[in-house]
């Protein structure tokens, strides 16, 4: 099996695993694949949008033209998740003639899940608590629309939904000083794969900086390793994406979202 240092072979593997043979994360959703495109259809409220594309210059218009036109009848917003290695090259700019917007492009990394799993270290009055009831969604949603200052209503919602219907696929979790919420995270684990991904990790303002982010990482590493599931994977923003490096996180490619409303 290849290692960490192979950086084709996981982008390979992550493609293969997590895009083209993706599966639907949550109730009412379904996954779909129509000609070259693979995509992701469920509620308003869940993530709509394209995981994969084999595309080239000749067949790229068609393929977009077709998912708006799906994504139309539905009535939702969707999201065409570009990655750098897609093709054809100047698909980026044939979605934003196509009225895609691009918003902050992303990296992909990877890492070991045991090698992550490390002690846990928290600062005085910090613990851990996972996430099982609505009670802690709210938490979860309180501190992401503080930590990044968005409406997180609808991941609410999907993560409420994951928690009833497949609670074994999901894990959230919240750092608590003095029974506060100020730091959340969770994490997708998929099915088959070799695949955990890590999502969501927010700090309130005042409490970054003393390791809440890496302690969730490492917990949700463990959870991980022990379901199984020996990579972990990040979309991370430019503020995490050097945390994460130095934690041993590998780069595998960008990925940019194009919205469509």
């Amino acid at each position: 099996m290849a290692g960490m240092n192979d950086a084709q072979h996981l982008l390979d593997l992550h493609d293969r695993q997590l895009r083209r043979g993706a599966r639907p994360d949550g109730p009412g959703c379904r996954v779909e694949r129509d000609g070259g495109v693979v995509r992701h259809t469920g509620p308003a409220h869940a993530w709509n949008g394209v995981l994969w594309s084999g595309l080239d210059e000749h067949t790229a218009d068609a393929a977009v033209a077709a998912q708006l036109a799906h994504y139309r009848a539905e009535g939702v917003p969707f999201e065409w998740k570009l990655y750098g290695h897609d093709g054809p090259a100047d698909l980026g700019e044939r979605l934003v003639a196509a009225g895609f917007v691009p918003e902050e492009t992303e990296t992909l990394l990877v890492a070991d899940a045991a090698a992550q799993a490390g002690v846990l270290t928290l600062p005085a009055g910090v613990e851990l608590r996972e996430v099982t009831d609505a009670e802690g969604v709210r938490q979860v949603v309180e501190v992401h629309e503080r930590a990044f200052g968005t409406d997180s209503t609808d991941l609410g919602r999907r993560l409420l939904d994951r928690l009833a219907a497949d609670p074994g696929t999901v894990t959230a979790v919240l750092a608590l000083a003095d029974g506060v919420p100020v730091c959340a995270a969770r994490m997708e684990l998929y099915p088959g794969t070799d695949f955990a991904g890590l999502w969501g990790g927010g700090t309130v303002e005042e409490w970054r900086g003393r390791g809440l982010y890496r302690a969730l990482v490492a917990y949700r590493a463990r959870v991980a390793a022990d379901r199984g599931h020996r990579l972990l994977q990040v979309d991370a923003a430019p503020t995490s994406r050097p945390i994460l490096q130095r934690l041993g996180f590998v780069p595998l490619t960008t990925t940019t979202p194009y919205v469509h409303a």
